[in-house]
């Protein structure tokens, strides 16, 4: 039994809106962008996806922690939410794979927190206003007059304009073998991949070749890949002119290529689309999204402040030159774009993600999808 020590602590919004509640993981101060996540299970896949890096996570789900962590749920190295709010944290951990307590993990990793405060409330809040910057003050933090944290808060950087990706992504590039019968290399740009992104790659035959994410198209043709894979990853989209640059050198060469979450982003700029940040979000493993052309409808795993700008109906011209381009994939709470797919080249992308740890697994085709369009692009060289 994990017995929860009551320190005082605070969640402090731009806005000047206040929560006071207790300290929950490490002490001291952290700020980020407040947003909040739905989904009602996999914390622990969730505060270890790097895309949540610079951001203060908030689960709308009342009791957190039960579960424990264990030693293989871990999407990545470490945990990068910048704080973690929550309303009900665990005092017990009750599950015979956990290996330690969710408080545990955050002070070991350095992760402020706060518990014991309405999260109802705060959902409400951000819903209405949209995701701001907010900062926990714990610890002698705690003891700072309000206008000092207020002030701390809204010096913050926002999270337009952050290139996020060169904090989460690998120095140097890996290698995770084929398990599935295979097809080639895969080069695979980190900018903020899960582990469970990189197994079902594996598992569809790839060598895949996990990049840091400053790599050049050369570093890409250096592995001499059969396709190339953007990950998802923190940060706003159109501070990643780099990361476009290369992806439409690939383009230019018809390299095969799937995108998810923030390599949906890059893929629409590529294209000549431009991006915009959503007022609060989607987060959770709940979020209902059209495939336009089966007609089914998903539940599927999101984390994503930013979306594509493109027409939902029809298709439509790349503004850069790469032909007919149509929205595959439609959410729909909001209309917002969920995929994109390239008539004229082998490309396509998703704004989720379909390997879905944690959440439901109605989008995990899409590896097959990929494998399947690779193999047609390599039959087709083959014929020529």
């Amino acid at each position: 039994m994990t017995l929860l020590a009551l320190d005082p602590a605070v969640l402090v919004l731009e806005d000047g809106t206040r929560h006071a509640g207790n300290a929950y993981g490490a002490r001291g101060t952290t700020l980020g962008e407040v947003v909040f996540t739905t989904g009602m299970t996999g914390y622990q896949e969730t505060i270890t996806d790097p895309s949540y890096a610079g951001q203060i996570v908030l689960q709308t789900a009342p009791h957190i922690g039960n579960t424990g962590m264990n030693g293989e749920d871990d999407e990545s190295r470490r945990i990068w939410v910048s704080g973690y709010v929550v309303r009900d944290a665990s005092r017990v951990v009750s599950n015979w794979r956990a290996t330690g307590s969710l408080d545990d993990s955050l002070e070991r990793d350095g992760i402020v927190g706060i518990s014991g405060i309405d999260t109802r409330a705060v959902t409400r809040h951000i819903r209405s206003a949209g995701s701001m910057r907010g900062g926990i003050f714990s610890g002698e933090a705690a003891g700072l007059a309000p206008e000092e944290q207020l002030r701390i808060v809204r010096e913050a950087p926002e999270m337009a304009g952050q290139n996020l990706s060169a904090e989460v992504s690998v120095t140097a590039p890996t290698v995770i073998p084929a398990t599935g019968e295979r097809l080639g290399n895969l080069a695979v740009l980190d900018l903020g991949v899960k582990q469970a992104t990189l197994d079902n790659l594996a598992a569809r035959g790839f060598d895949v070749h996990v990049l840091p994410q400053a790599s050049t198209f050369a570093d890409i043709q250096a592995i001499d890949p059969v396709a190339v894979f953007y990950s998802n990853g923190p940060g706003d989209p159109s501070a990643s002119d780099a990361q476009v640059a290369v992806l439409r050198e690939v383009l230019d060469a018809r390299l095969p290529y799937f995108g998810i979450c923030f390599g949906n982003q890059l893929f629409g700029r590529a294209l000549g689309l431009g991006t915009y940040k959503l007022t609060f979000g989607h987060r959770g493993i709940n979020q209902p999204v059209l495939d336009k052309a089966t007609g089914r409808v998903e539940i599927t795993a999101h984390n994503h402040g930013f979306a594509v700008d493109a027409p939902v109906e029809g298709t439509f011209e790349s503004p850069n030159g790469y032909g007919q381009v149509e929205v595959s994939h439609v959410g729909l709470n909001d209309q917002v774009v969920e995929g994109l797919r390239a008539i004229d080249i082998p490309a396509f992308s998703v704004q989720y993600h379909p390997e879905a740890a944690a959440g439901p697994h109605d989008a995990n085709y899409l590896f097959d999808r990929f494998r399947d369009l690779v193999i047609a692009h390599l039959n087709t060289k083959d014929s020529e």
